[in-house]
Parts: structure tokens; sequence; C-alpha cells
């Protein structure tokens, strides 16, 4: 797909590894949807991108949120034709805690979140998309979602975050062949240690620490660079129905 026909919405745009992605659609001529629920953040970015971006404050899990957003996108642009999933959480907790067994509640929070909302964008993006007219190949759209390495690697206390992006893995295949009847894409990137807005409140012993356990480069991975295999993603066809391990060969230890 080329990237200057590209009209994409972005869960978790406004900060992180969302806002890199971004910016970085925009800058190789793209028109980009924020979807986002810190209204102060996502409004600040696409006043500074002017024309190319816009925002919409919805929550994933919601599907008139999201039915809305598109909506609006195909109003503003004209088409959906990329979906880039960024939106998660990251709450942690040991099976058996100081204060008892794993909270039920924070369980299903993270997995509605990170991987109920990820399927209920996917599945609203396709039943856009679909009636989108064919490109090269028939191609009609893309999905990219973010995994983690915490879906092959997780380590004590993510219980919740490992089972919520292993499910976005495995469902990535299996929703990529049924879309394949739709020239529609499906790929999952699982980034490894990246500088994100939960890095930054670490102290910098901790983080230096963590960089270095990544066997080469031995530091964090920036967001630019995980933006960067979105668009390459985008633009390259053979990417389809995979899991891109983007971790600089890190593997977690149990904690």
């Amino acid at each position: 797909m080329d990237i200057r026909e590209v009209v994409a919405v972005v869960t978790g745009g406004a900060s992180g590894l969302g806002e890199a992605v971004i910016l970085e659609l925009v800058k190789n001529g793209a028109k980009a949807v924020i979807i986002d629920l810190d209204e102060k953040k996502g409004e600040a970015l696409a006043a500074a991108n002017p024309g190319n971006v816009a925002f919409v404050r919805a929550d994933v899990t919601s599907e008139d949120d999201i039915r809305q957003t598109i909506c609006k996108t195909v109003d503003r642009f004209g088409k959906i034709n990329v979906a880039v999933n960024c939106a998660g959480v990251p709450d942690a907790g040991k099976i058996l805690g100081r204060k008892g067994p794993l909270s039920l509640s924070l369980f299903q929070k993270v997995i509605q979140i990170n991987l109920v909302g990820t399927l209920n964008v996917i599945r609203l993006a396709v039943e856009r998309m679909v009636n989108n007219t064919p490109g090269n190949d028939g191609e009609k759209g893309v999905i990219v979602n973010t995994a983690s390495i915490a879906a092959f690697d997780g380590q004590i206390g993510q219980a919740a975050y490992s089972a919520s992006k292993g499910g976005i893995v495995g469902m990535t295949l299996p929703i990529a062949r049924e879309c394949a009847d739709y020239g529609i894409r499906v790929v999952t990137i699982a980034p490894g240690l990246f500088e994100t807005p939960l890095m930054a409140g670490m102290p910098p012993a901790v983080k230096e620490s963590m960089a270095q356990g990544v066997p080469f480069p031995k530091r964090l991975g920036r967001p630019v660079e995980f933006a960067k295999t979105v668009v390459h993603v985008i633009e390259n066809q053979m990417f389809n129905g995979c899991c891109i391990r983007l971790d600089g060969a890190l593997r977690m230890p149990p904690k």
C-alpha cells in the first residue's frame, strides 16, 4: 500500500508508541485519526499537525465509540484503510500476593482493554474496509496490532498482561486467514523494552539495568523504531498473518 494513500486510525495515539506511529505516518504523507481518552494530549498532537491529523476521544472497548470514530474518520478524510492498535494497560499482580489472590477485576480489566479492545477495533475497521476500492493485488486495508514479548516471555506478576498479549498473537493468523478473502492484511508487532511514558517514571539506574539486559543493541527501543516498523508493514504486502518480535534478541527472565 502506498503510504501516501493511507488514512489510519491509531488507538492509544496520544502518547508513547501510538504517538510515534501518528508522527511517522504523517511524516510519510498519510493522514491519521488519534483514538485516545487523553483529550489534552490528543488535541495538542492534532493541533500540531493541522489538516493531516484529527483527534477523537473514544474508549476502545465501546462498540458505539469506535463505530462513531470510524464514521468520523470517513467523513473527515474520505475513507479508512489502516487501523493500528496501540492502546493498552500494563497492570501487574501476582496470582498470590500479600493481600491475597489476584484480583479478578484487575485481570478482567486488562483483558477487556488490551484484548477485547483490540478485537473491537479490528472487527469494526474490517466492516468498513471491505467497501474500499481494491488497490494493488486487490488490497483494501491493513490492520497492525501491538502485542509484547510478554506474550512469549511473561514474567512473574504478568499473568493478566501476558494473557492479553498472547491472545492478540493467537488471533492474528485466524483473522488474517479470514480477511485474506476481503483483501485485508493483519499483522502483529511484539515490542520488547521501549522508551515509553511507563518507562519514563522509572529511576535511571533501573532503566539502565534493563537496557543492559538487551543482547544488542544494549539500550531501550525508541518509539520511532516501532513506528517505522508499522510503516514498513503497511508498505510490504508480504507481511500478513505473522507476529514480528522487535526486541533486540531479548528473552525476559522470570523476574
